[in-house]
């Protein structure tokens, strides 16, 4: 079958691999989201919710690294403890943070409101990318942090629905995602550590989390969790069962949601996630207004243009470089002479396996 004019036959095949991989990715970052809102309305302690839903995620990271290990033979990484704590505690840190900062947001705001406001993290992400030298600073940047600040400022002006407190959290949680991935980025880019499969990263990061999420929680949730009757002080032992199920049920979520994120940049590109994120704020925010009543002025729905505005010009570039380093890749093989192309295949070809037992030797 010949290839067809144009880029048709190309594109359904893209669109036919894409599809299956963002569904479950839209189903499990929208439902965790939904979910969070959801519980907090009767169970109010977020933070000892996000350390079950670490304890959930590690056990299975550590299931799915048992299972890969039977299969194929071959041991996963395993860090020293020296390396372990000085590479991944940052990270592992600003990751618990994170997230038990947007858990508690829930107690006060709508989710069209954190789904606006998180959608703020690209500027903390693009602050310390030009700190830690992984982006330069150009115009085109200056231009997206101003879109993406005026939307947000847009859509909290005079909101209806706005709350002071929840916004601090839930842009606090912004500024350490910014962090949190700069950093898991750099982690993930270290081929001698061997984390770039997000499985063994998050088997890596969940100790550390837990670890530095506990005392936070003992300080404000150790009383509160104490003297609840849905807890320690329970009656009934079916009741206290069904509550953990629903709390475990998130941490299902959230191991799914990085799985299928996994799954979609492994088999496409981080591009095509960037692309699909954008969707899913959209997609979110009318879930919020339809299902959950959140009311949204033409002012605020215009924020959130804006903001979509400037993520959207963020992806683009990253698309256009993308393809500048593609060209320029080919342009080298192409002026490179036939013995060289042929000696450099054959590296590469020699290369892989010590790439896959990266490992191992790691563990040893």
């Amino acid at each position: 079958m010949g290839p067809g004019p144009g880029p048709g036959p190309r594109g359904r095949a893209a669109l036919a691999l894409a599809l299956p991989l963002v569904l479950p990715y839209y189903g499990f970052s929208i439902g965790i989201t939904f979910y969070n809102k959801w519980l907090m309305a009767t169970f109010r302690l977020p933070l000892l919710l996000t350390l079950l839903h670490l304890l959930v995620i590690f056990a299975l990271a550590g299931l799915a690294r048992a299972l890969w290990r039977c299969g194929s033979g071959r041991a996963r990484p395993l860090l020293p403890w020296p390396r372990y704590l000085r590479r991944v505690a940052p990270a592992a840190l600003s990751t618990a943070l994170d997230i038990g900062l947007s858990n508690w947001s829930f107690l006060y705001i709508t989710v069209s409101l954190y789904t606006m406001t998180k959608s703020s993290a690209i500027l903390f992400i693009l602050f310390f990318s030009l700190i830690f030298k992984l982006e330069e600073l150009r115009l085109a940047l200056v231009l997206v942090v101003l879109l993406v600040a005026g939307g947000l400022f847009m859509f909290t002006y005079e909101s209806t629905q706005f709350n002071t407190e929840g916004f601090m959290l839930v842009l606090g949680a912004s500024f350490l995602g910014g962090i949190r991935w700069t950093l898991t980025q750099m982690l993930m880019q270290k081929a001698e550590l061997g984390l770039q499969n997000p499985i063994d990263t998050m088997f890596h990061l969940q100790p550390l989390m837990f670890l530095g999420l506990f005392p936070l929680f003992v300080a404000i949730e150790g009383l509160p969790m104490a003297v609840s009757e849905k807890l320690f002080r329970f009656h009934d032992g079916w009741v206290l069962l069904a509550l953990l199920g629903k709390l475990s049920l998130g941490g299902l979520l959230a191991f799914g949601l990085g799985f299928s994120e996994f799954l979609l940049v492994s088999r496409t590109s981080s591009l095509t996630l960037s692309i699909a994120g954008i969707f899913k704020e959209v997609c979110t925010l009318l879930l919020a207004t339809h299902v959950l009543g959140d009311h949204l002025s033409l002012l605020n729905w215009l924020g959130f243009a804006v903001c979509l505005l400037g993520i959207s010009l963020h992806v683009a570039l990253k698309a256009f470089a993308s393809k500048g380093e593609n060209a320029l890749k080919t342009q080298k093989e192409a002026g490179s002479s036939p013995d060289l192309e042929l000696l450099l295949r054959h590296s590469e070809s020699e290369e892989v396996p010590e790439e896959e037992d990266v490992g191992t030797q790691v563990q040893r």
